[in-house]
């Protein structure tokens, strides 16, 4: 700012920029405690909702209009989705934006006129979810009968889980539980719960999950009335019961869940079935099983007898055990004929043999006769072989002997 002097009236006057005359005007506002919690009802108009988050609008009525704006962490709080017409109630303070030289307000809270925010925004979720399909029965899935594992989500202390354990154990006690803890309430629990029944619907042991909480104002069940939790009940590929309050309250949690059930113990017998129930069912289809796999056994065994029958008597063993009788009167006729021919030979055999030593020198000797050789070992056989004075050798039956021939008396 600064100062000029007024020729007509000789005083000093101030002369203010734009920027410091609206900075000014601003700290005017910021100075009045009563421009700081203001309270403005009135009709939407022009709403923005930039991408950074932060919301634009004007409330009017038929009077006047002011500008709005709501920062993104104001506006990601909003209990329902503020549009254009809607009647609202906003609260937050009055200030000037120095950019574009107007006074605006900056809405903390936004909530529809002439009705409860929480209610609204109920409505209005429930709609919009509706509109998409989100409750349509083709989307449900069925409950298993006989689930081998349960997973539940709820808080760890919670009387709601007690009960549901105590019916699960009196119902059916085959069944195993593993429990995802939770908050169930307040702004930190929307996001715990979808992670609970993400990290359970990624399980493949797991068979059915149950969401649950005991009852409590709209306040308290409004973690269940939360877009984010419907959509990752809507997006589990496991089936869930969703058992939250009392008989008489219904969340978004409930209509997009594949069975609803009016209190957490309920939902706990919708889960498994009653063991006392089946039990005789079970014991009747075991004797039925037992006996029909008696009738099949005796069925089998006559087949079993009848074919080993037909199988006997097509079996080679019967052929091999003839031929082996063949085999064994032939193998004795072979035995018999080489004996007789063997006898024969050694018959023939002993003949000769007589005959040979009949005639054999050994025999000849034996009669008498001798056997005279030269000294050089040839038989002599004629007389004109020796002469008066020769050395012989003279064999006979038992040995042999030297002699000398003193004559001749040829024949």
């Amino acid at each position: 700012m600064f100062s000029f002097m007024n020729p007509s009236t000789g005083s000093e006057q101030a002369v203010w920029t734009v920027g410091e005359l609206t900075s000014y005007i601003r700290e005017m506002f910021d100075l009045d405690y009563r421009m700081q919690d203001v309270e403005v009802t009135g009709e939407i108009s022009n709403f923005t909702r930039a991408a950074s988050g932060h919301l634009y609008f004007t409330l009017k009525d038929s009077a006047a209009q002011i500008k709005c704006v709501m920062w993104r962490s104001q506006a990601e709080r909003l209990r329902f989705r503020p549009a254009e017409g809607d009647a609202v109630l906003a609260r937050g303070r009055i200030s000037v934006y120095d950019a574009g030289g107007v006074y605006q307000l900056y809405a903390e809270r936004l909530q529809p006129a002439g009705r409860g925010d929480l209610a609204a925004a109920y409505e209005q979720l429930k709609a919009s979810l509706a509109a998409e399909g989100l409750f349509d029965a083709e989307h449900k899935q069925t409950i298993p009968r006989l689930p081998r594992k349960i997973g539940i989500v709820t808080s760890s202390g919670a009387a709601a889980l007690r009960d549901i354990l105590n019916v699960l154990q009196r119902r059916y006690p085959l069944v195993s539980v593993l429990i995802a803890p939770t908050l169930v309430q307040g702004e930190l629990a929307p996001p715990q719960i979808v992670r609970a029944l993400r990290w359970l619907d990624g399980r493949d042991d797991i068979d059915t999950i149950i969401l649950a909480r005991g009852g409590g104002s709209i306040e308290d069940l409004w973690a269940f009335n939360d877009e984010r939790v419907a959509r990752a009940i809507f997006a589990a590929r496991h089936p869930i019961i969703c058992g939250v309050g009392h008989e008489t309250d219904f969340t978004i949690a409930d209509f997009v869940a594949d069975l609803r059930a009016p209190t957490p113990s309920a939902a706990a017998e919708l889960a498994v079935p009653d063991l006392s129930n089946i039990r005789p069912v079970l014991e009747s289809l075991a004797f039925a099983l037992r006996e029909s796999i008696d009738d099949a056994l005796v069925i089998r065994r006559e087949t079993l007898r009848t074919r080993a029958q037909v199988l006997g008597l097509l079996s080679p063993r019967r052929v091999i055990d003839a031929n082996r009788q063949t085999v064994d009167t032939l193998a004795g006729r072979l035995e018999r004929s080489v004996q007789r021919t063997f006898d024969r030979s050694a018959s023939r055999l002993a003949i000769a043999r007589a005959s040979l030593i009949a005639v054999s020198p050994e025999a000849t000797l034996a009669r008498g006769f001798a056997i005279v050789r030269d000294a050089a070992g040839q038989v002599i056989k004629e007389i004109s072989q020796v002469d008066p004075g020769q050395a012989i050798t003279i064999q006979i039956s038992d040995g042999k002997f030297n002699a000398q021939v003193t004559g001749q008396n040829p024949d």
